[in-house]
């Protein structure tokens, strides 16, 4: 089956959800009028000067050329719209499902008991399985256009709008709501055997280590592979209550807090809007940082001798901070 049908399929099978999708059957009719186009030019061509074509490359009547009108004036754009579109459904649903899952106190308990009475227990953890497929088979989708783009104009410009995209943090696969997604059914599958019918979603997706450095690895098909490294850029050392940046680089929190020079107490949305990402450099990227509290459970329970003597390590820190904090406070109010 073409990917195409299939996608057109699975997205049939998600209409009651109102999920946004690619349009993938309509930008593949901007690059089939593009071709189209481009062919006919070439073929009037020809006729008009046979002579110095002739002998020439079937190539050259199968691609665009480039810079090209046709395409880059509704293609690029159109993509854009719709990655935009599927990026921000996917990453607020995906909070919602974590929100609800990592619920706590009277909370928990509205949300067991509503389940409960709706007959529909296990539907957030449903959810959530179903927006990864979502994610991945969007992730695919992207990626397969792209490629077709370069492929009939010749050229790497679909590469080129790939690595922009990831740098506006419009990827899908760099979500980091797709990491706590990925880190939940990890510890549901290793801690209660839940794996359910979209099981084979996760077969490929584990935590391994490789000389005692923890990754996330998911292979869920040819085309999309994520290796996610789980080792802090700032302390070299295993992630210990990892937070995600708005950049969707990953850091332990105390080492965030240092990087972006602020205290744990006043949080990282304290952090000047200056402060830079100390990887990439890109300013402002502390306000909007994500705690990744599933993979923090997964971390914990996979290196359990690490996590209890970096727990010690970090509580005597955390109570020196917090106690130089309030002093400071105190000497400030009484105004010495």
């Amino acid at each position: 089956m073409k990917f195409c049908k299939k996608y057109k399929e699975y997205m049939e099978t998600q209409d009651q959800k109102k999920l946004p999708g690619v349009g993938f059957k309509n930008l593949k009719k901007i690059l089939k009028r593009c071709r189209r186009d481009v062919t006919d030019s070439q073929n009037s061509l020809q006729s008009q000067s046979s002579s110095f074509l002739n002998g020439s490359s079937d190539k050259s009547s199968a691609t665009c050329i480039h810079p090209c009108p046709v395409c880059d004036g509704s293609f690029f754009p159109s993509l854009m719209k719709e990655m935009f579109m599927v990026v921000g459904c996917f990453n607020e649903r995906a909070q919602k499902v974590l929100d609800v899952h990592l619920a706590t106190g009277f909370r928990k308990y509205f949300v067991w008991c509503k389940e409960k009475f709706q007959g529909n227990h296990g539907a957030v953890i449903q959810e959530g399985k179903d927006l990864v497929g979502y994610a991945i088979i969007n992730a695919i989708a992207m990626r397969k256009i792209l490629k077709k783009y370069d492929k009939i104009h010749d050229s790497n410009q679909g590469q080129v709008f790939r690595s922009q995209v990831q740098s506006m943090h419009m990827d899908i696969l760099q979500s980091p709501w797709l990491c706590e997604l990925i880190a939940l059914h990890i510890n549901l599958r290793e801690t209660k055997g839940i794996m359910g019918n979209d099981s084979e979603l996760f077969e490929g997706c584990f935590l391994i280590f490789n000389d005692g450095k923890p990754s996330l690895s998911c292979e869920v098909s040819e085309v999309v592979k994520l290796e996610i490294d789980l080792t802090c850029s700032i302390c070299l050392d295993t992630l210990f209550d990892p937070v995600c940046l708005t950049c969707g680089h990953i850091f332990c929190f105390m080492c965030a807090c240092k990087s972006g020079s602020v205290t744990i107490v006043d949080g990282l949305k304290a952090a000047e809007p200056t402060a830079k990402c100390p990887l990439c450099r890109e300013a402002g990227v502390y306000h909007g940082s994500l705690h990744l509290d599933e993979l923090n459970i997964l971390l914990g329970r996979s290196c359990p001798e690490y996590w209890e003597e970096r727990l010690k390590t970090e509580r005597a820190e955390r109570i020196q901070q917090a106690k130089e904090h309030w002093e400071s406070q105190s000497r400030a109010f009484l105004g010495f």
